[in-house]
């Protein structure tokens, strides 16, 4: 590690949003903004100042979404990679700290000859010298997610966090208990929450156009990026230049850097990711846990398909929640299918019609709908229901976009609907069927008050994960 990174003194302080600023000659005190308008104020009419921590493909593309925003300036980047080429992967981008430092600037130096955007390999310094910014953008990979997260929150900056928002259970559970206490304007990153699609899909189910439901499918096309992989590496390899490798794994249990780690492949490896479960579970069980307010599973078992181990992440997954009966609605089943792997076709679709790569359906008493491709509109069979039933009211507020409903969110507008006390539970259901996966595909019997699996102590371990000495939280 850098030296000058090598100390952090504990972790960073919360802005004092109560400092006195005394006017010379003057027996009174200013009280700031933020005090008259909650934690981390931002007047309407002010911009939003955000620092970018992590500049690799998804960083890349966050900060081109938040460049968007007229009312919105990217003012530092931290990120340990200096560049990546990407385009061998679907980012198809060159990204890094440096690639993604020169397109902010480049912008911003249209409207302002003197823009400079202040760069950090480690993100502790960033938040240590620009205590002045509002707000916190991570696009890091899933292991340091909460870590960042939660330096960011304690230190008063509001924070969009990228999916799963957590790399375990308990430190969902660390998040939305902090996201609670703070009242800090948060955004998980799972931007299919803020499409019409699903909220055409939440209204349809809540006013029972296909009526009861008991089964929901989600499946996604993902696998592993590399498929020949049976085993850690044994060997390191050379790093590229200007890259911390220390930095990038953050509280994970130092290991030599292997070019299968970094970049976008590290999500093959439970140690970094959490396979195509922990990729797209954020996503793809979105719209049943908000249109039925899924509560804890009784039970979760995710079975891997093909090669998995205790470092490895299967090719594929078939797993089934069981939610129980919650206000009214009866229990329900969810299973989830990735790579390849789909429900069988349903009675009430056409016989020409063929399943989507990624989708979800919904089974109800009187017919299904099924998204296409995420979280699209709806679509009603069997056909001579779609054409007799009436669109549902609109009654859930549609979104203005993604980023657009956070930044709104910090000047005092109403929550963000992926905020992180929605959004670390949907990463707690997603990461049980994770636990059930690294323990080979055995069920769990959830007790969530004490986050533990019953009966399967060796779950402790992936519950909460250990930490390097200097990482720890809460």
């Amino acid at each position: 590690m850098n030296k000058e990174n090598t100390k952090i003194k504990g972790d960073l302080p919360r802005r004092d949003f109560v400092k006195k600023a005394a006017l010379a000659g003057a027996g009174f005190y200013i009280v700031p903004r933020a005090v008259l308008g909650g934690p981390g104020y931002v007047a309407p009419s002010d911009k939003v100042t955000i620092g970018l921590v992590g500049a690799g493909g998804k960083g890349r593309q966050n900060a081109e979404d938040l460049m968007k925003l007229d009312d919105v300036r990217i003012t530092s980047i931290a990120d340990p990679g200096e560049y990546w080429d990407l385009a061998n992967f679907y980012y198809r981008s060159i990204a890094g700290r440096g690639p993604v430092k020169r397109l902010v600037e480049n912008f911003y130096k249209d409207k302002d000859d003197n823009f400079k955007l202040n760069e950090y390999l480690d993100f502790r310094r960033l938040l240590e010298k620009e205590q002045g910014i509002d707000a916190i953008c991570c696009s890091t990979p899933d292991n340091t997610h909460a870590y960042i997260t939660y330096l960011a929150m304690k230190s008063g900056k509001h924070v969009y966090c990228e999916k799963p928002l957590t790399h375990n259970i308990w430190e969902a559970r660390l998040i939305k208990n902090l996201t609670e206490e703070t009242g800090l304007a948060t955004q998980m990153g799972n931007v299919g929450h803020s499409t019409n699609g699903i909220r055409e899909t939440v209204e349809y189910l809540r006013a029972g156009v296909i009526g009861e439901v008991r089964e929901t499918h989600s499946w996604v096309p993902a696998t592993r990026w590399i498929p020949e992989v049976k085993g850690m590496p044994q060997e390191s390899s050379t790093k590229p230049n200007g890259f911390d490798w220390d930095l990038w794994l953050g509280p994970t249990p130092h290991k030599p850097y292997h070019e299968w780690y970094s970049p976008v492949t590290w999500r093959d490896f439970w140690d970094f990711g959490c396979g195509a479960l922990g990729d797209f579970g954020c996503h793809d069980m979105d719209a049943a846990t908000w249109a039925f307010e899924l509560d804890y599973p009784e039970t979760v078992q995710v079975f891997p398909a093909g090669f998995s181990n205790e470092d490895i992440t299967p090719y594929g997954e078939i797993g089934y929640y069981h939610f129980p009966a919650k206000n009214g609605l009866p229990p329900i089943k969810l299973t989830w299918y990735s790579g390849g792997l789909k429900p069988q076709l349903h009675k009430d679709l056409p016989n020409d019609y063929n399943w989507t790569s990624r989708g979800t359906l919904f089974v109800g008493e009187k017919g299904i709908i099924v998204n296409e491709g995420g979280n699209r509109a709806p679509k009603v069979f069997p056909e001579e229901l779609a054409n007799r039933i009436q669109k549902p009211k609109e009654v859930l507020p549609r979104s203005k976009g993604h980023f657009r409903d956070w930044v709104d969110a910090i000047k005092g507008g109403p929550k963000s609907s992926a905020n992180f006390e929605y959004g670390a539970h949907l990463t707690e259901i997603t990461l049980l069927g994770v636990l059930s996966l690294r323990l080979g595909g055995q069920k769990i019997i959830w007790d969530a008050e004490a986050l533990k699996a019953k009966g399967i102590p060796e779950a402790d371990q992936y519950i909460k994960e250990p930490v390097r000495p200097g990482w720890e939280m809460g």
